[in-house]
């Protein structure tokens, strides 16, 4: 009885710990990626303004 409630309490313990991994390495990218892209919109306008004003002037 009592090797069946470690199976299952290390099963829950491995599964947890895979579980945070998977979370450990998929929020910093969701957070680097969603940085590239902000950074990307705020270069890309402001390269469509400069080049509108040297087109005008």
């Amino acid at each position: 009885m009592g090797t069946k409630i470690a199976r299952a309490a290390f099963l829950v313990a491995a599964m947890m710990f895979f579980a945070v991994l998977a979370l450990d390495i998929a929020v910093p990218a969701l957070v680097l990626g969603s940085m590239a892209l902000s950074i990307w919109a705020v270069s890309y306008e402001g390269l469509s303004i400069r080049k509108e004003r040297e087109t005008t002037a």
